[in-house]
């Protein structure tokens, strides 16, 4: 298999066991399967497993769709013929609780299923077993022989349970490799998401090499884009936006469709793409097979499998955890301006293999990998801002044990897998749990244990809290290490030096050269040694000393986290210019949708939105002045509501009046009220002490 212009080192396969339960409908005819290919080099590792969910098992509600699904060489479709079905028929597949204990004697649990049960293509079989996936995933145990046997599906199911390969593999199966027309697409709802499942098909059809997946995205180049669909793919995955612009340029033909996925579909929602996957599926043929994969079942996702879905199969995982228990959480209480030095101890004290650490914006990676460096760590950033070859050079570093720090955003680091990576630690806490939950999947991949470590200041006790809440974990507090950690283990590394040194090639050359230095001068041994190791600190101080205590400042007193202010958001006068979309209150538009659009296409961060003004019929939005050209000309085109915004420069003559999207210090307020501030004072409690983990 050929995947165009493969952007993620490392893809999500997010094995775990969490449960399925399933409502199902019988699927209709058989429909011929692709022919056996073969060869390719499969290159990568493996795909990752994003265990930090899920330990629960199934109840099915209902038999497998019947059907012919014993082989791939007779996958079925669903009936053309079939006029489809009734709302009620199509809402009523509602599913029962899970039990927690797996099921004793089950055949058909996770459990006791291997991938060759499922039926799947030969050439898909030998490619996951050579990734080293034997057992599926329940949500893929459940799913798979669904789409297999041509049925629609509705997959409930976090981030984490295996969804990427439970309808990559039968699509894959099912493909037909003598046709170079588009017969797959996935939709996502960020580049980084479109970017791992393309590199999941790749790797789930790397014995397929007739097969061609192409990911298409704002951000990146139209160039290789549209070579890649003059010359076929059978696979597109992409984002909405750029869907459609293609759509509309008419390099994209959708009219051999026949199979369609809509993954994280409430995210794509939550962004503002409704319009957007409306007007792509307003553009496929009547007669496709659907998998619709979400964590929640909202009314507008419900309208869409309504409308769009045929009878489907409903398959919800509930998982009992939402970390993984190989993954150890601690929390230190450190002000702003504490947390380049209580990283640097962390990181002289901490043994660890590789890291990550998390930061909100672009510009912070770049700043803190270069203080780390500074230090003499070996650190460098990645964000969205990083050309795709630098990236990849970046990662590979990383992954040869080349590189041990990477700083990283949130957006950038999503589908990142490096089984190195023993530690993450979280420079600047989320302001979501999902992030948070992200974040830490990191670490602990292929059954290692991991480290997560998250820096949390007084005024950031509420996101704490919430966080523990919603992964149902309670973090451990530790204290930051002292300076006499600190030199203690600076003095252990320097004997251990010593005793490598001692090991090492040619150490008896500079004993003769040492001990005729001592005979012709005279000069105890120890005081030789002593220079030595002082020629090798360039004027740099051996130990660590106490910092000075910190002064005060007047909008300390009752805030003693209060961040610098350059580091805080600043107005038009002081950072940010100020931008025209042609959107606005007439369309509908919320500032969600704007900032979802925008941070999308344009790899922006939340942190990197100031003001947004909603007028009647434009409005005016708060961005950094120094975008790049790639990122103008992506957010240029980019789509609101199905409206193409035209992004520019404003001229000065929109009022700031209509609705606004304010960030506040406080960070972005959630609707449910998990991260409203409590309006408690911050918390004032002395450290514990340092637990081991």
């Amino acid at each position: 298999m050929t995947i165009a212009d493969p952007d993620q080192p490392g893809v999500s396969n997010e094995d775990s066991t969490s449960t399925p339960e399933v409502s199902s409908a019988p699927p209709s005819d058989n429909a011929d399967s692709p022919e056996s290919p073969t060869s390719a080099d499969p290159d990568q590792p493996g795909v990752s497993n994003e265990d930090s969910t899920s330990t629960s098992t199934p109840e099915v509600s209902s038999a497998p769709p019947s059907g012919n699904a014993d082989s791939p060489e007779s996958p079925t479709f669903a009936d053309p013929d079939q006029p489809g079905v009734s709302n009620e028929d199509s809402t009523s597949t509602s599913t029962p609780e899970v039990s927690s204990a797996p099921p004793s004697g089950n055949a058909d649990s996770p459990e006791s299923l291997t991938f060759a049960d499922l039926k799947i293509h030969p050439a898909v079989l030998e490619a996951i077993s050579e990734v080293g996936y034997e057992s599926p995933s329940a949500i893929q145990a459940a799913t798979i022989p669904a789409l297999l046997a041509g049925s629609d599906v509705v997959g409930l199911a976090q981030t984490g349970t295996g969804k990427t390969a439970a309808f990559a593999i039968p699509i894959l199966s099912r493909i037909d490799v003598t046709k170079k027309s588009t017969q797959a697409l996935v939709l996502a709802p960020t580049r980084e998401l479109a970017l791992q499942v393309a590199e999941a098909f790749s790797r789930y059809g790397s014995r397929m090499p007739q097969v061609t997946v192409l990911p298409i995205y704002g951000g990146s180049s139209y160039t290789v884009q549209l070579s890649g669909l003059r010359r076929g793919a059978q696979v597109v995955v992409g984002t909405p936006g750029r869907v459609i612009d293609h759509l509309e340029r008419g390099t994209l033909d959708l009219s051999g469709l026949d199979y369609l996925v809509l993954d994280e579909a409430d995210e794509m929602l939550q962004m503002g793409f409704a319009e957007d996957v409306e007007r792509i599926l307003a553009d496929t043929p009547e007669y496709k097979q659907v998998a619709l994969f979400s964590a929640t079942m909202p009314s507008a996702i419900r309208k869409i499998t309504t409308k769009y879905l045929h009878d489907p199969v409903e398959v919800t995982v509930k998982a009992k955890t939402a970390t993984a228990e190989n993954i150890s959480q601690r929390y230190i209480q450190v002000s702003g301006h504490r947390k380049m030095d209580a990283l640097t101890r962390i990181l002289e004290v901490e043994d660890f293999e590789a890291m990550i650490v998390f930061v909100r914006t672009k510009q912070a990676t770049e700043e803190v990998a270069e203080k780390l460096r500074a230090r003499g760590f070996s650190a460098a950033a990645i964000n969205g801002d990083i050309a795709q070859n630098q990236r990849e050079r970046t990662i590979k570093a990383l992954k040869d044990g080349n590189l041990d720090i990477l700083v990283a955003t949130d957006v950038a680091a999503r589908g990142l897998d490096v089984e190195r990576i023993s530690h993450v630690l979280n420079y600047d806490i989320p302001h979501d749990t999902e992030s948070y939950v992200h974040r830490i999947g990191r670490t602990g991949r292929a059954g290692r244990s991991g480290a997560a470590v998250l820096f949390v200041s007084p005024r950031e006790r509420h996101l704490l809290k919430a966080i523990e809440k919603a992964t149902r974990s309670k973090l451990v507090e530790v204290e930051l290490p002292t300076v006499e950690d600190v030199n203690a283990q600076r003095v252990a590394k320097f004997r251990d030096s010593i005793t490598k040194a001692l090991e090492s090639p040619g150490f008896e050359l500079f004993r003769r050269l040492i001990e005729d230095y001592e005979r012709e001068n005279n000069v105890p041994l120890a005081d030789i040694a002593a220079a030595l190791a002082l020629q090798t600190r360039n004027g740099e101080e051996f130990l660590m000393s106490e910092p000075p205590p910190d002064k005060r400042r007047r909008d300390d007193r009752d805030r003693p986290d209060r961040p610098a202010r350059p580091d805080k958001p600043m107005r038009r006068d002081g950072g940010f210019a100020t931008y025209r979309i042609d959107v606005g209150k007439r369309h509908k538009v919320m500032p969600g949708a704007i900032v979802g659009a925008l941070a999308n296409e344009g790899g922006l961060h939340r942190s990197d939105f100031g003001h947004i003004s909603i007028k009647m019929d434009h409005s005016l939005v708060e961005l950094p002045p120094q975008l790049s050209r790639e990122t103008l000309k992506a957010l240029e085109k980019t789509r609101i509501q199905g409206m193409l915004i035209n992004l520019r420069p404003d001229d000065g003559t929109g009022s700031r009046d209509g609705g606004s999207f304010n960030k506040r210090d406080g960070g972005f307020k959630k609707r449910d009220g998990d991260f409203k501030k409590s309006g408690k004072k911050p918390y004032q409690k002395a450290y514990k002490p340092r637990k081991e983990q």
